[in-house]
């Protein structure tokens, strides 16, 4: 009965993204007690479940890159021969799994999961395009929560401000007080967890000395700059290997 299975046969090559997209999220926000318009524990479980997906899932992508209720993985080698229901299938209920861990849940959460092929010449602009995201979800919600403060529903503060240009968001901020280039930068570009080689000396026995050698870690980094910048395409092209 195997041919009659859907997608069996479907195969990825590296290197590509997966996408992780959490299902209907807003309606956990009164249950999980989340601050608006961003909640410091939810962006640290995310980052939590980004390491946890390159720690502990057996998938070990290089990179996890999240704002919101997204999540970006890059792979540059992949599990599963490149099946596409597994990759798509595990990564997102692992993700489902380590985040209603990370946040004590009683309530069952979901990611939807797709896949995004690119070349290593691609794969930076994808991340420059997915923070750009993080930073136009970080001024709605800022604008959007401070409408509805002043009394409108979220319903006529979305229909407010669809489709108005950054600066007019901006001012909408800033004309209550609120100045969006100086809230917390994992609120304006996201978070990034990455592996990174370290170089540590140890005493090897059999050569009877000191010696360096280097060890894997992984890091979470919540001050990050914008990857269109020339600083940020060279961490972008320092992290983003290719297969």
């Amino acid at each position: 009965m195997r041919h009659r299975e859907l997608y069996s046969n479907l195969v990825a090559l590296p290197p590509l993204f997966i996408r992780l997209d959490g299902r209907s999220f807003h309606r956990f926000a009164e249950s999980w007690a989340l601050e608006r318009p961003f909640d410091e524990r939810f962006a640290n479980a995310m980052a939590r479940v980004g390491e946890r997906l390159i720690t502990e899932s057996g998938l070990s992508p290089d990179l996890a890159f999240t704002f919101s209720d997204e999540i970006n993985l890059y792979f540059s080698r992949l599990p599963f021969n490149g099946r596409v229901e597994k990759l798509d299938s595990v990564t997102a209920s692992f993700a489902a799994s380590a985040l209603t861990i990370a946040m004590e849940s009683t309530e069952p959460v979901s990611f939807d999961a797709r896949i995004i092929h690119v070349t290593p010449e691609v794969a930076p602009e994808y991340l420059i395009h997915r923070q750009g995201e993080a930073w136009r979800n970080h001024m709605n919600a800022y604008c959007q929560y401070i409408l509805v403060r002043e009394g409108m529903t979220r319903k006529e503060a979305a229909a407010f401000l669809k489709g108005r240009p950054a600066r007019e968001m901006h001012e909408v901020a800033f004309s209550r007080g609120v100045n969006l280039a100086e809230t917390p930068a994992w609120q304006r570009r996201g978070i990034l967890v990455r592996k990174r080689e370290r170089k540590v000396k140890g005493f090897n026995p059999r050569a009877g000395k000191v010696e360096e050698s280097y060890r894997s870690e992984v890091v979470t980094d919540r001050n990050l700059p914008v990857f269109a910048s020339p600083e940020g395409r060279a961490l972008l092209s320092s992290i983003l290997r290719s297969p």
